[in-house]
């Protein structure tokens, strides 16, 4: 009964954690001055483990004009240090970006932090094997 109760708890704890994590998490700015240029990231971490990343650029005058790319695959947190991978077997037509061996920090308000500071909830990627995803901010929605 001891070991139940232990285990309850350790599992009730991970859930807990695992929660403040999981959701969307998105980057989109557009140019101010025309519409020639967009860009939409958004992550999406599921309670399971899982992950899906959308990328969506358009540049007006770029070859081709609109690109769409798509990653999935598995995600474990250890501490502040978010850590996905990729499986080959989940890389196919559509899926093709590998984001094995990259890591992201979970930036968030501590609850001891009793200030007016407004921080947005985020992940912050910091090292990647995909060039353009080092130093990406996602914003939690």
């Amino acid at each position: 009964m001891k070991y139940v109760l232990c285990f309850t708890l350790l599992f009730s704890v991970v859930i807990t954690n695992a929660q403040n994590v999981v959701g969307t998490y998105q980057l989109h700015s557009k140019s101010t001055d025309s519409n020639d240029f967009e860009l939409k990231r958004t992550l999406t971490l599921y309670a399971d483990g899982t992950f899906e990343y959308y990328n969506y650029r358009r540049i007006e005058k770029g070859i081709p004009p609109e690109t769409h790319t798509y990653g999935k695959g598995t995600w474990k947190r250890d501490k502040k240090v978010i850590i996905f991978s990729t499986d080959s077997s989940e890389l196919d037509d559509k899926f093709t970006l590998d984001f094995s061996g990259t890591k992201a920090r979970f930036i968030s308000k501590s609850p001891r932090d009793k200030s007016d500071r407004v921080i947005e909830t985020a992940l912050s990627f910091y090292e990647s094997e995909i060039f353009w995803a080092t130093g990406m901010k996602l914003i939690k929605q």
